[in-house]
């Protein structure tokens, strides 16, 4: 085999091995390198990261919340409705029994309730009263859909007039909150409140002394077909 060190081919062969070293040399100190700077990231760069799946896990959480309280308020949107719808359905029921308009039907069982009275008390009392006539005036002076006498409403709100008696809320409030007051005073008879209301504390309490019925007939004319307690706790 032919010598061939110190030939053109040989020292050509060395140049391309001197090469390919320092090309390894090279790779390997630049993967060095590389590793050194991933190792040595700087604590801002390393937070930026936790900060960004931190921030993406917060964000998922925060939707989830915000989803979760859309539904809840969905939930209570559709309650209200339902109970609207509800509390509706029973004031047009009572608007048709007593042929009145939905506004004062709405009226009287809205603050029939608000009084601890039970509206379907309230539309009996009402009709028996006045006959749902916001503007009625009894020889004795007692004023609008309950009758309210002016000396008993000054009672129950003072410095009350005798015009605003003939306001539907205000006479619907006052006479309500009378004849709950009755009911209180005469221990859940609801016979004896309505008696009281009709002819007065004066003339029932003499009657009842002297051993006599005081019914006239006003609280069997209201009570007649009524099943419910009158009063609400």
């Amino acid at each position: 085999m032919k010598n061939l060190r110190g030939s053109y081919v040989h020292r050509g062969d060395a140049a391309r091995r001197r090469a390919r070293v320092r090309r390894s040399a090279l790779f390997v100190s630049f993967c060095g390198a590389v590793c050194l700077a991933w190792t040595n990231r700087s604590p801002s760069e390393a937070h930026a990261e936790s900060t960004d799946t931190e921030s993406s896990y917060f964000d998922v959480r925060a939707e989830n919340v915000r989803l979760k309280n859309d539904l809840e308020s969905a939930r209570g949107d559709l309650e209200l409705s339902r109970a609207q719808l509800a509390r509706w359905g029973r004031i047009y029921n009572l608007s048709s029994k007593y042929h009145v308009g939905a506004d004062m039907a709405a009226n009287i069982y809205d603050i029939a309730l608000s009084e601890g009275i039970e509206p379907e008390l309230g539309f009996r009392l009402v009709r028996a009263e006045s006959e749902f006539n916001a503007h009625a005036t009894s020889p004795v002076g007692a004023i609008g859909l309950t009758q309210v006498m002016p000396s008993t409403a000054k009672y129950f709100e003072k410095g009350i007039t005798r015009e605003r008696l003939y306001d539907q809320r205000t006479n619907l409030r006052v006479g309500f909150r009378y004849l709950r007051t009755l009911v209180r005073e005469y221990k859940g008879s609801l016979h004896t409140a309505l008696l009281v209301y009709n002819r007065g504390p004066v003339a029932v309490e003499t009657l009842r002394k002297i051993g006599a019925d005081p019914s006239n007939g006003y609280d069997r004319g209201i009570m007649k077909g009524y099943t419910g307690r009158g009063v609400i706790d």
